[in-house]
């Protein structure tokens, strides 16, 4: 039986002013949102390259993404296409065809290659994994056979929430889940300035199993 390699996907918008991370843009300006996005996700795909995974950047815009020369030229892009954010993640994970793959954003600065290998060794005993995010959201979501998810695994689901998690793994009774360390996303002021100074250092990844 062959062995799929697993597959990491890192969802990035285009760096351009009022387009991305605008809730922080509204705290600190549109420009310095952008720039902070940009070097961030620069930082974050160069940490995260790996011989055990492959990386594929789910971009946004679609055609100016596809086509732009903020992200590196060697690493394969999809667009994230239309729809709700719900709608595009269960769309790339659906296709990302056979074997595990696992979805985070561009926004958070503390995952390392520990992180996502912590994600992968729990898809070997489980149909999917989260890595919550201290906001009650999500960083990571995975899957151990993503062609298997269903298009409307999101549906219904509240973004940006204290319950976002917990509104997602509800509907989910049918597969087993598995958990990831916490970690934190930035959207606002607060966010930002917590990463700076160092509250939220990345710890020894652990997994915590659900079901």
């Amino acid at each position: 039986m062959p062995k799929f390699r697993p597959k990491l996907i890192i969802m990035v918008k285009e760096p351009v002013p009022g387009r991305v991370k605008t809730r922080l843009g509204r705290d600190i300006g549109m420009t310095a949102a952008a720039w902070w996005f940009r070097h961030q996700t620069r930082s974050l795909i160069r940490r995260l390259r790996d011989r055990r995974w492959d990386i594929v950047l789910a971009v946004s815009p679609d055609r100016d993404g596809l086509t732009s020369r903020f992200w590196p030229g060697d690493i394969p892009r999809v667009p994230q296409g239309r729809g709700d954010l719900g709608a595009r993640m269960a769309r790339l994970l659906a296709g990302a065809a056979t074997g595990p793959v696992c979805l985070i954003g561009g926004d958070v600065p503390d995952v390392t290659q520990a992180h996502i290998r912590a994600a992968f060794d729990t898809l070997q005993g489980r149909d999917f994994v989260f890595g919550p995010a201290a906001d009650g959201g999500f960083w990571l979501v995975g899957a151990r056979a993503g062609h298997r998810c269903p298009p409307g695994l999101f549906n219904g689901v509240t973004w940006s929430v204290a319950d976002t998690l917990a509104q997602t793994t509800a509907q989910m009774d049918r597969w087993t889940i598995g958990y990831c360390d916490v970690l934190h996303d930035v959207d606002t002021l607060g966010d930002l300035q917590r990463i700076r100074r160092g509250l939220s250092a990345p710890a020894p990844p652990r997994v915590f199993s659900q079901k």
